[in-house]
């Protein structure tokens, strides 16, 4: 159990969910012109979840002394879970997925595409070791590395079956990959401006420079605040411009993920307290869930519209 939750299971089941959306919720229903079959698909969601859980072991090895001051009772490195033991599971979780990712790119005649998982391990690596530490860098990169799980299955899928006759199709679900991707970069970019705050006590002992420490735990909220409206007007542009039609589609939206972003906002104009910023965090994950668990409607809205 300590290594599971070493690797973030959780996350990790939230990533897999998302990949599994967008293929048998989005793309399967429609008769897409895919290129994975269950096998490579199961391949591709392995070399993303081994990546991804390379990056949470490093990770938490840089943090141990910032972990230390901000939440005690969850440091795994060096407690449960020794060091060493810590380094060999970040170097088979690499391996693995980095050498299917190998195999993967192969199988679906993009060798090129290997890159990315090279880069991805390579950019997890570097964020735990220093980018972290610089103002918002290591914040945006993560967070673009979130929304890369998802494009990947866009990549894997859509690109190599792309032909002069299905060029606008995949073209098509190919831009609401894209489009929720976007949705995932913003919302854990949102999540990673809390938890900066959450966490300014451990992170400021650490050398961090994080934005609650540069500008101030206050100047931060107001920032933070400021920059939650942004999801929420796009996911309001997004329902008007393409749910409108759909009642049902629209309740979901309007229950599930405004609602809540608006309770986030208000929640964020007066939170003071770490524990008020550790609710607010776990908010935007649930916020995301539900935002990734709309992809089931599009069987209503594609085929309506």
């Amino acid at each position: 159990m300590n290594i599971l939750n070493l690797i973030r299971w959780k996350n990790l089941g939230m990533i897999a969910l998302m990949q599994y959306l967008i293929k048998y919720a989005l793309l399967v229903p429609f008769g897409v012109e895919i290129t994975l079959n269950g096998f490579g698909f199961t391949l591709l969601t392995t070399a993303t979840l081994c990546i991804a859980a390379a990056g949470y072991i490093i990770n938490d090895i840089y943090d141990v002394e910032t972990d230390l001051v901000n939440k005690p009772d969850k440091v795994i490195v060096g407690k449960t879970v020794s060091e060493k033991t810590a380094y060999t599971l970040f170097i088979v979780f690499n391996v693995i997925g980095v050498l299917v990712g190998f195999y993967l790119s192969h199988l679906v005649g993009r060798s090129g595409f290997f890159a990315l998982f090279v880069i991805i391990s390579g950019l997890l690596y570097i964020y735990a070791s220093y980018l972290k530490r610089l103002l918002l860098v290591g914040n945006i990169v993560v967070s673009i590395l979130v929304a890369m799980s998802l494009l990947l299955v866009g990549l894997f899928e859509l690109l190599p079956a792309v032909t002069a006759q299905n060029q606008e199709t995949q073209l098509t679900f190919f831009k609401i990959i894209f489009d929720y991707a976007v949705f995932a970069f913003l919302l854990n970019l949102l999540r990673e401006m809390i938890k900066d705050i959450e966490d300014i006590d451990g992170d400021y002992k650490s050398g961090m420079n994080t934005l609650p420490i540069a500008l101030g735990r206050d100047r931060a909220s107001k920032i933070t605040f400021v920059f939650a409206i942004v999801p929420l007007l796009i996911v309001v542009h997004y329902v008007i411009t393409y749910m409108y039609s759909q009642l049902y589609v629209v309740i979901y939206f309007l229950a599930l993920v405004i609602a809540p972003l608006i309770f986030l906002i208000i929640k964020l104009y007066m939170a003071k307290t770490k524990k008020d910023f550790t609710f607010l965090s776990a908010l935007v994950k649930l916020i995301m869930l539900f935002g990734m668990l709309s992809l089931i409607l599009y069987k209503f809205v594609l085929l309506d519209s």
